[in-house]
């Protein structure tokens, strides 16, 4: 059985295995804990069910986050220093809101899973989870980045309803042959975008890899 449940400080000692994935981009602790200070709801672990763990977690799938539902509003800090009576850490994702106005998003920052626990379908109930805290949170749709050369990752997110809707030039530092390399800008719209206009190309454009754009375009 897997537990989904909010990520805490404590696991910043624990998921170092799953970010040698060579996909997973990976940053400093300080960058970690303003997003789980910040956006706390956005920031969850997936774990193997193990231990006595009794506090803020729910089986995949399940309902509430600790007694409350994952999606009733609390303070964004809860849960943050708990944890470490679980099993073996399987997966995160950490995201945020951004934007004004229309452009008012939910936004995947990283996500991954661990080599030995993928096609277990983690992912997938991840990113719905964030959807629906960022369709909580009134967002017009959730995007992410993606390197160019991950098709697998590419198919995975059109898979859950993304598209792409732009291609970042030299996004990624570090690509093949150490030149740095674009990046997919993908997008799957929420409930409230009811005219889909946030995944809308621009006249002339059937697909986003021909829609090109600067780093410095894309900042909300």
């Amino acid at each position: 059985m897997s537990l989904l449940r909010p990520f805490s400080a404590l696991d910043l000692f624990e998921f170092n295995a799953i970010n040698l994935d060579v996909w997973t981009e990976t940053y400093g602790v300080g960058y970690y804990l303003g997003y789980l200070m910040q956006w706390g709801d956005l920031f969850s672990v997936v774990e193997s069910a193990g231990g006595d763990r009794k506090s803020s977690l729910h089986a995949l799938g399940g309902d509430g986050f600790g007694g409350r539902s994952a999606l009733a509003p609390g303070p964004r800090s809860s849960g943050a220093f708990g944890g470490g009576e679980g099993g073996g850490l399987m997966g995160y994702v950490m995201g945020k809101t951004e934007g004004r106005g229309k452009d008012w998003h939910g936004h995947v920052s990283a996500i991954t899973v661990s080599p030995q626990h993928r096609r277990l379908g983690l992912a997938s109930m991840m990113m719905d989870l964030l959807e629906k805290v960022s369709e909580r949170d009134e967002a017009y749709f959730v995007d992410l980045f993606v390197r160019q050369s991950n098709n697998l990752a590419i198919g995975l997110y059109e898979s859950l309803g993304y598209m792409i809707y732009r291609r970042v030039q030299a996004y990624y530092g570090g690509g093949p042959g150490e030149k740095d390399e674009d990046a997919y800008d993908m997008r799957k719209s929420l409930p409230r975008d009811t005219e889909k206009e946030s995944v809308r190309l621009p006249a002339g454009y059937s697909s986003g890899r021909d829609v090109v754009c600067q780093p410095e375009d894309i900042v909300f």
